[in-house]
């Protein structure tokens, strides 16, 4: 059935959360409307964990709440994600099929009594998601207060990787499917190495517990396995709601959170993306974390406006320590991600939960009730998203690309390599918080995906890059683009062997050298660079650490070489002109100041002006047909100016201008006339 529409329907932003109104006598959800509409909340997300009340037991069904719930949200106004139960499985399917529970790496199998699908390769369990999902489908087909199709919940969290006899099974028959023959396999496993060579089918098994290092490429295809099995569940409840409705489906992702999830592919299958972000409590900086995922989401979703499907009112209950939020930070957050394209904000939960595992996770409606700070906060941000209802659509461009590949993760942070402080999580973060304080809006980019819209492409972390990806690299840059590299790249293939030529062999081209020895440094040493562009007032010492390389130079300039360490005397950071473009390598690990000089010097390749921002203030766009919107966060205690932003200061109903001023913890929105001179301001 062909999917028609998109969330949300109408000129406005959509504003709420999960609701578990299950968790409530029949009393307290005529409260919660009453409060959801003092609230300006206008959709919520049901039924994520209602398996067990839908279907009490196998084949008996009871919709009579469900059906007074639905009822009740559409007399009020509220519209409604309807979500499939499916993340969790009653008590009785656990006791009916004992051999559906995931098994861990180590043997474990996991029971009941917690959250989290049973094994995604057991047949009894694809059946009973299916036909939850096509009972609720049929139910509430034409229900006018559902508007979107919600299907099970963070596929890949809490569990991921499965490695119980039935996923075993599967795995055979994944590697048939995608190998063919064992002679396949076997090369592109390199089973000759340790004597590993497989000569039937059935003797290939998961990658479990082992004397040493397991195979490599082994583990890599389990990873690729292990998406696939989540994915293909998703796909098959989405098709079986397909059968009775036309709505969107959905499903939330964990952007840059969730290690076995391959978005690229899952963003494909979704009709709009949406995602859960929680801050990392032990992170000062969490904003700018929040932005990458919001960035990320909005990336893999095409550039489309997406949803917001969770996030939390303050703090949550799961992190070591958990944070509260402060005054104001609850709405810079929820309006940090409307700036980078959400066209809704939701949150983890409605009503806060008084049993369970979640009872200290923070909620719209908090223990303390209307009293409480909090439920002010949450008031006033559903006014605040009212007013901004007609950024509804609108869109957010970027410059600058960064390059998130999934698989190359998987494989980088595998054991044994060359160094335990080499993570493609601290580089992405580093570089990406670079060009944050910078004041760039950056997309997320695959390094296959055509990159020509962009005049400067960053690739952080790029372990795993095939000779095709690599390739389209090198077109980039020779049709003018500027390509920024970091160490330890270009290091292997698919099938994570080192590429024939050696090390980032299929980047010599672009970069104009080769990599002839990697230098790991000793934990806590440091280096010191002499960075010498071609501007003598820009020449300085920066400081370095981790990692350095022996590089050998082709047609590379010396931008910047080490003073001291392995590599003394030697090129540390080179820039090649290759056709119409640039090329730089940076061959050392540099903390966020230093990057500073290294993408200054790239932006002038590329042509790019940051902007003048203060310190800590982000500031992006969004274009609309008819008007542009500037959201202004300032993430500071004192308060901002932005020069040269003029128009209609939404969130006040005011003008702004020619100098918007932002107050301390703020935030500002104008609407003024698209950057194309069209529309005027309304």
């Amino acid at each position: 059935m062909a999917v028609t529409g998109t969330w949300p329907t109408g000129r406005t932003l959509g504003y709420g959360g999960d609701y578990n109104p299950e968790q409530w006598p029949r009393e307290t959800w005529d409260e919660d409307v009453r409060l959801m509409r003092e609230a300006g909340v206008n959709y919520v997300s049901v039924g994520i964990f209602s398996w067990v009340l839908l279907e009490p037991r196998e084949g008996e069904y009871d919709f009579a709440w469900m059906d007074e719930l639905l009822d009740l949200l559409h007399a009020n106004g509220i519209m409604v994600d309807l979500a499939t139960p499916t993340a969790a499985p009653p008590a009785w399917f656990y006791a009916t099929y004992p051999d559906a529970r995931v098994v861990t790496h180590d043997g474990i199998a996991l029971g009941p009594g917690s959250r989290g699908a049973a094994s995604p390769s057991h047949p009894a369990y694809q059946t009973a998601a299916r036909n939850i999902a096509s009972r609720i489908a049929e139910r509430y087909a034409d229900h006018p207060t559902v508007v979107m199709w919600h299907v099970h919940n963070e596929y890949g969290a809490p569990v991921g990787e499965d490695f119980s006899d039935a996923a075993v099974a599967a795995w055979r028959e994944w590697l048939r499917g995608r190998y063919g023959t064992l002679d396949a396999l076997n090369e592109a496993w390199g089973t000759r190495f340790w004597g590993q060579v497989y000569g039937e089918w059935e003797h290939v098994t998961a990658p479990g517990p082992t004397p040493s290092t397991v195979n490599q490429a082994q583990k890599l295809d389990y990873a690729r396995f292990t998406d696939h099995q989540l994915r293909a569940l998703f796909t098959a409840e989405r098709d079986a709601i397909r059968e009775h409705s036309d709505k969107p489906v959905t499903t939330n992702f964990m952007a840059a959170e969730c290690p076995t999830t391959d978005l690229w592919a899952w963003a494909r299958e979704v009709d709009v993306v949406s995602n859960d972000h929680y801050l990392t409590a032990a992170d000062p900086r969490g904003h700018v974390g929040l932005a990458l995922a919001a960035d990320l989401t909005r990336s893999v979703a095409g550039g489309k406006p997406w949803i917001l499907m969770e996030h939390s009112s303050s703090a949550v209950n799961w992190q070591p320590r958990n944070i509260a939020k402060r005054p104001g930070e609850m709405a810079r957050n929820s309006l940090a991600h409307v700036a980078r394209g959400a066209d809704v904000v939701g949150f983890f939960q409605w009503r806060a939960s008084r049993y369970g595992a979640e009872k200290f996770h923070s909620a719209m409606l908090p223990h303390a009730g209307t009293g409480s700070r909090v439920w002010r906060e949450v008031v006033e941000l559903g006014r605040q998203v009212g007013a901004l209802a007609e950024l509804q659509g609108s869109t957010v461009s970027a410059d600058v690309a960064l390059l998130w590949d999934t698989e190359s993760f998987w494989a980088q942070d595998q054991e044994w390599r060359p160094s335990v402080d080499v993570r493609h999580k601290e580089r992405v973060r580093a570089y990406y918080e670079r060009l944050w304080r910078d004041g760039l809006t950056v997309d997320l980019a695959h390094p296959g995906q055509d990159l020509s819209g962009y005049r400067m492409v960053v690739a952080p972390a790029s372990y795993l890059l095939t000779a095709e990806d690599a390739a389209n690299l090198t077109r980039y840059v020779a049709d003018g683009g500027t390509l920024v590299v970091s160490f330890f790249s270009g290091i292997v293939d698919a099938h994570d062997a080192v590429h024939p030529g050696g090390y980032a062999a299929p980047l010599r081209e672009v970069l104009g050298l080769g990599v002839d020895e990697f230098l790991p440094l000793r934990e806590g040493e440091e280096v010191t660079l002499a960075w010498s562009p071609g501007d003598a007032a820009e020449a300085r010492t920066l400081a370095a650490d981790v990692w350095a390389e022996d590089l050998a130079l082709d047609t590379a300039e010396i931008v910047a070489r080490h003073l001291d360490g392995p590599a003394a005397g030697t090129a540390a950071i080179t820039r090649n002109a290759h056709g119409a473009g640039h090329a730089w390598y940076v061959s050392t690990r540099l903390g966020i100041e230093d990057l500073a000089p290294v993408l200054r010097a790239a932006y002038a390749d590329a042509g790019i002006t940051p902007p003048e921002v203060a310190e800590d203030v982000e500031v992006v766009v969004r274009r609309g047909a008819e008007a542009d919107y500037v959201v202004a966060i300032n993430h500071t205690d004192a308060p901002a100016t932005l020069p040269g932003v003029a128009g209609t200061e939404l969130l006040a109903g005011v003008p702004a201008g020619p100098e918007l001023k932002i107050p301390a913890g703020g935030v500002a929105v104008v609407r003024t006339a698209p950057r194309d001179g069209g529309g005027p301001d309304r």
